[in-house]
């Protein structure tokens, strides 16, 4: 199963809470409903074990089933207006595509 990891900041100017507006009532109910999809969640970083800032202050968690049927789940007219939402918001974030190192696949 491929997990994708994705690490942002908010462009300079957004809240954070339209961004976590956003996230609550737009991005994670529509993700977590794509049939690609296993779990999807957002976390917000609080600081760094042992103190100072995180270099993230988002983190998402997006579980798939199939990372080829993500790509057909994006193409949607829905999935095109959250993502274009996400881009004013989001400062360029990294989307990191990741394993289980000791799950069997």
């Amino acid at each position: 199963m491929t997990t994708v990891i994705v690490l942002f900041n908010l462009k300079p100017g957004v809240s954070v809470a339209d961004y976590e507006r956003f996230a609550r009532e737009t991005d994670l109910p529509i993700v977590n409903k794509l049939p690609s999809v296993n779990h999807f969640e957002v976390l917000r970083s609080t600081g760094l074990l042992g103190g100072g800032n995180a270099p993230f202050q988002y983190i998402e968690i997006l579980r798939l089933k199939s990372l080829e049927a993500l790509g057909n789940d994006v193409s949607s007219d829905t999935m095109k207006r959250v993502a274009a939402e996400f881009r004013k918001l989001a400062d360029n974030p990294q989307f990191i595509l990741t394993e289980s190192v000791g799950a069997q696949q």
